[in-house]
């Protein structure tokens, strides 16, 4: 009994020291210098892990570019790299006119190619376009890949310009009005020459009234002081059209209307006419050379 019970007190103590030896390896190998608990024989209980953030993506556009030149007539493509973006995940495209969005191209898969795009048939001819790429639903939204292509040229659609409709003035065409006011027709005389004289004077009292005459709209006599001397002037008549002599007034004088006689002297014939002018209408002659 006593050799059997010393076999086993003995068994107890060496069982003791080795269990004793194991805890104390296992404990150097369970704590790290953070005191980081492992497992009894040195594998992790609770490996620390780091967090890793996700890659950062990025696009780049390849097509257009700077040598590129779109037809608004014709479909259009693009084409693009990414870094980290999933081929599943999409990319929105903008065109891009200087600073201001000017149309949406579309949402693509990131397949890195998309055509048959096409264009807003109101885009104006220019050198001053880009397109611009923006990834959707990143998964880190603090950096969300986007690029811009730089300048590159549209063609517009060439415009018909619209037909002119031209005024036909007839040759013959007798003038009614000028520079706002009615011209009423007085008289019509017909002469031999092209080149006759007119003479001019106030008719009535002096009133310091300032006149102009007009020829075929073209003044031959301008803001003339009225008195009562005849004052001469020779003028030139358009042999191939009805010629017309009107009285321009500049001011009202003392009593208005402007009155003027005037003489029109064709060679050794001659023929006296008085014309009335105010601020709203004119008076005048319709002269015809002779064939």
């Amino acid at each position: 009994m006593k050799a059997v019970f010393h076999c086993q007190v003995k068994l107890s103590i060496q069982g003791i020291v080795w269990l004793l030896a194991i805890f104390l390896t296992g404990t150097a190998n369970r704590l790290n210098a953070n005191n980081v608990p492992y497992f009894f024989l040195g594998t992790p209980l609770h490996q620390p892990t780091e967090f890793q953030s996700p890659s950062p993506t990025a696009i780049k556009i390849s097509s257009p570019n700077s040598n590129t030149i779109w037809n608004v007539s014709d479909p259009v493509e693009i084409v693009w790299d990414t870094k980290n973006i999933p081929v599943d995940k999409t990319i929105k495209f903008y065109l891009v006119k200087d600073d201001m969005v000017v149309q949406e191209l579309g949402i693509f898969e990131n397949k890195r190619f998309a055509d048959g795009i096409q264009l807003n048939k109101s885009l104006q001819t220019g050198n001053n376009y880009r397109v611009m790429g923006i990834e959707l639903f990143p998964n880190d939204t603090k950096s969300i890949a986007k690029f811009a292509t730089s300048f590159f040229t549209i063609k517009g659609l060439s415009r018909k310009p619209r037909p002119v409709e031209s005024k036909v003035v007839e040759k013959n065409a007798i003038r009614h009005t000028f520079d706002g006011r009615d011209i009423s027709y007085v008289e019509k005389l017909e002469v031999s020459s092209e080149t006759i004289q007119i003479n001019i004077w106030d008719h009535g009292r002096k009133d310091d009234d300032i006149v102009s005459i007009y020829l075929n709209g073209e003044a031959v006599v301008y803001k003339y002081f009225l008195d009562y001397h005849k004052k001469g002037f020779e003028i030139k008549l358009d042999p191939t059209r009805p010629n017309d002599l009107f009285l321009y007034a500049h001011n009202l004088g003392k009593y208005p209307p402007n009155t003027v006689s005037i003489e029109i002297v064709d060679g050794d014939a001659s023929e006296n006419i008085v014309l009335n002018s105010d601020l709203k209408s004119c008076e005048a002659v319709l002269i015809n050379v002779k064939e």
